[in-house]
């Protein structure tokens, strides 16, 4: 279903992330987890790629297998890091035969090992220009919706590390959604002041469409810590560290204060009125299952 139509049918959204299996076995647990998580009737579920475009054919299956084989509907990634503007019509063909009809643009991650990436060599060095060119091909008539795919792109309510001009940032986030951007998910946070503050200087600089609140449940310490390499410059507030500094290391306590915590996050965006809450699964079930329980429902139509 395109953005615009589910925004027109859903006051809230929820939805899920993963990320493609490295391999065949890896796979079928994914599948599994998935099928678990298709009882909470997600608005939709996304799925990423890795550092430099490194697990491209991965997602491509990946986000094809959705499609055909449950009732959910996918939301792919798709970078500008080393991708060719071929590539990327040939990706966007391929999503369009099986339609798939929003795409999450992305400037995406430097490939493993390298220390800076010149994404000025790339056909599309900015995410904006890679929102341009999905508009395009809208413009094409390929894809059968007529208004083509739907398009999101990030946003980073504790800031974007590559740039620390708050103003200059805006600029950024506001030219994507001018280039035909129709959605903004956000990078994780764990304190909701964040967000709020994002989303009112959002609407301050213009950009008016919707803005989905990125939340990941810490299952474990080393998690966090990954969490930290992965999402840089993302802040642990002083009361969840002590919250985890109390449990001694203990892998099940940690694991309840994470669920526990993006429990309060969760319920505290929705009295706030968010567009929607976007859960980092870490393809995992259990913790967004968790977080569903606790919150009183059992699905996501019982939380619009």
């Amino acid at each position: 279903m395109h953005i615009g139509d589910i925004f027109k049918r859903a006051r809230t959204t929820f939805s899920f992330e993963f990320f493609p299996p490295k391999s065949a076995e890896a796979a079928e647990t994914l599948f599994a987890n998935i099928a678990e998580l298709e009882a909470l009737r997600p608005t939709f579920v996304s799925v990423t790629y890795g550092a430099g475009g490194s697990t491209r054919e991965l997602t491509n299956d990946l986000v094809v297998r959705i499609k055909d084989q449950t009732p959910l509907d996918p939301i792919p990634h798709l970078t500008c890091v080393g991708q060719r503007e071929g590539e990327v019509r040939e990706i966007l063909s391929r999503y369009a035969r099986h339609g798939i009809s929003n795409i999450l643009a992305l400037r995406g991650d430097a490939p493993r090992g390298e220390q800076r990436h010149r994404f000025e060599n790339d056909d599309f060095s900015r995410a904006g220009e890679l929102v341009g060119y999905i508009k395009k091909f809208n413009e094409s008539g390929e894809h059968p919706h007529e208004r083509g795919f739907g398009v999101a792109v990030a946003g980073f309510p504790e800031g974007h590390p590559d740039t620390p001009n708050r103003l200059l940032e805006l600029d950024y986030l506001k030219a994507k959604v001018d280039a035909g951007a129709d959605l903004i998910i956000t990078q994780l946070f764990f304190d909701n002041r964040d967000f709020y503050d994002f989303r009112d200087r959002c609407r301050l600089a213009g950009i008016k469409v919707p803005i989905l609140a990125g939340v990941m449940p810490i299952t474990s310490v080393e998690g966090m810590k990954r969490m930290a390499e992965l999402a840089l410059g993302a802040r642990f507030p002083a009361s969840l560290i002590r919250a985890l500094n109390r449990t001694g290391g203990d892998k099940d306590a940690v694991r309840r204060v994470g669920v526990h915590w993006a429990t309060e996050q969760s319920r505290d965006l929705l009295d706030h009125d968010v567009d929607g809450l976007h859960f980092y699964t870490l393809n995992r079930s259990t913790a967004t299952r968790e977080i569903y329980r606790t919150l009183g429902v059992k699905d996501s139509r019982a939380l619009a």
